[in-house]
């Protein structure tokens, strides 16, 4: 959950937002490297007497072509693998289908017999205390822990967007079309997320919450809704 005046990502709650996170501070030095030296630069020019003479500079000018493609490189690569880590999808063991409307989710457990439901926003007026405004649904996401999560995302009427930044995860829901994503919880809590994509009047009012919990706990609220 985000703090107020916070500068920095929120908690990273699974390994892709980790990876994230860490290849955010690796791009900063990257760019903070390459402030300076241009920095430094601009600094001797000011300061030192200029001269008119013309040299050849064969390397220099061989520097400053090489040395910016391996900076390049050097963002690319962790970038490039991050990009198939979110891809990946390895035999999950739990498949979450979120189908968006005007202006709520609907999500149904698809290894289970009959389990779904709605999740609208707790409006203000009947907000229990200490919840967060805005934030808070009727229905969460209850998923167990330290487990592979697939999740389905689709629209029933207009674009939406199923984002939760402490897990990593932004994915379009368009009509008509299933896209795909997985992620892993690595500790028990409330993650809040919002629709990600301007879908209308009331676009801000559909929030999601995923509760992650141990397996045990899980299973006995699976069982509870399935029955």
């Amino acid at each position: 959950m985000a703090n107020h005046s916070q500068f920095g990502f929120q908690d990273a709650s699974s390994p892709i937002m980790e990876e994230l996170v860490e290849f955010h501070d690796h791009a900063l030095m990257v760019a903070l490297a390459i402030c300076s030296l241009v920095l430094y630069l601009l600094l001797l020019m000011l300061m030192e007497k200029l001269s008119s003479n013309t040299v050849d500079a064969q390397e220099v000018e061989l520097i400053w072509t090489i040395l910016p493609a391996i900076v390049l490189i050097l963002l690319a690569l962790p970038s490039l693998q991050i990009l198939y880590m979110m891809d990946e999808i390895d035999e999950p063991d739990l498949t979450l289908k979120a189908i968006g409307h005007q202006w709520y989710w609907t999500y149904e457990y698809t290894d289970f017999k009959d389990l779904s439901f709605d999740s609208y926003m707790v409006p203000t007026t009947e907000l229990p205390l200490g919840h967060f405004r805005l934030l808070e649904v009727d229905h969460r996401v209850v998923i167990p822990m330290e487990s592979p999560i697939r999740i389905i995302v689709t629209a029933d009427d207009v674009l939406h967007s199923w984002a939760v930044p402490s897990l990593g995860i932004k994915t379009d829901a368009i009509p008509g079309r299933l896209n795909q994503t997985s992620f892993i919880t690595t500790r028990p809590g409330i993650f809040y997320g919002q629709c990600s994509e301007i879908c209308g009047a009331n676009h801000s009012f559909m929030p999601i919450v995923i509760e992650s919990t141990p397996l045990n706990f899980f299973e006995t609220w699976s069982s509870s809704l399935s029955s």
